[in-house]
């Protein structure tokens, strides 16, 4: 899994499990049978995904659908107000995303602000403009926002720590496809240039504290780790708007950004380029 974390705003919420973005915010584990908003959204984009088969959709093809939606929103609006609200931003979604009718899709989520302000989805939809913001203002020469933390062994993690040392901040997880493949050509950086100066900062988006003990030890990546269990919601994960993985920043010994997720070669190239620079 490389993408995070709000499949509302892309195709695949219509393929998904309806409400996984909900049921991760509120930590239910509450059954779809017995929560009937659930049920009628699932029995909805059932309805959906079963148009799209056969191709792409178009908004008279999806007419009855686009009403129920608007219908259970008015249904569920008084009485549960979070799930009327995850109905509106899926509507939405299905607006921008798959009818590529942008126009009706932001006039929903306005209608989701404004009629909906207090809801999980809303806040959820503030934390990832909040986070867009910061991801836009990560370009190369600007300073990364430093944090002040603890690693998995319990001392103290920031990047001023290492100011002087060139650092790749470096988001992944144990069960990243991705990052694994990817770990050889960072193990191969660190083990040639960590003596003259290289360091990594691990932000793990794991969620077995276990899992990621072993893994590290096993692969040999004796470079500090930040975990706190929360996966996808990992804090610093969060902070610096990580929406998918391997995510990786290349500091200076200023700790300016010299590179984004630089792979293979590259890496180590950029690497020994920033050391030998004064």
């Amino acid at each position: 899994m490389k993408t995070k974390f709000i499949a509302l705003v892309c195709t695949a919420v219509l393929t998904a499990a309806t409400l996984t973005v909900a049921a991760a915010e509120t930590k239910t584990t509450t059954p779809a049978a017995v929560n009937p908003a659930i049920k009628d959204l699932q029995a909805l984009t059932a309805k959906v995904r079963a148009k799209m088969k056969d191709g792409k959709p178009t908004e008279t093809d999806l007419a009855d659908e686009l009403k129920e939606f608007e219908t259970l929103v008015a249904k569920y609006k008084a009485n549960q107000p979070d799930e009327a609200a995850q109905i509106l931003m899926m509507q939405a979604s299905l607006y921008s995303q798959v009818l590529q009718n942008e126009t009706k899709g932001k006039e929903l989520m306005e209608q989701l602000k404004k009629e909906f302000p207090d809801s999980k989805s809303v806040a959820m939809l503030k934390r990832q403009e909040a986070a867009e913001q910061t991801r836009a203002g990560l370009k190369v020469g600007a300073a990364f926002p430093d944090f002040d933390e603890k690693d998995t062994d319990g001392k103290p993690l920031s990047i001023a720590n290492y100011k002087g040392k060139v650092v790749l901040i470096d988001f992944w997880a144990t069960w990243c496809g991705p990052c694994v493949k990817e770990l050889p050509s960072v193990l191969a950086a660190y083990e040639k240039h960590h003596a003259a100066g290289f360091e990594i900062i691990g932000i793990s988006l794991d969620s077995d504290a276990q899992k990621l003990e072993k893994f590290v030890k096993e692969k040999n990546m004796t470079w500090p780790q930040f975990f706190d269990g929360k996966g996808w919601e990992n804090k610093l994960a969060q902070k610096y708007g990580v929406n998918s993985i391997p995510a990786t920043y290349l500091l200076d010994r200023e700790g300016k950004i010299i590179a984004s997720n630089l792979r293979g070669e590259k890496l180590e190239t950029a690497v020994a380029e920033a050391l030998a620079k004064n």
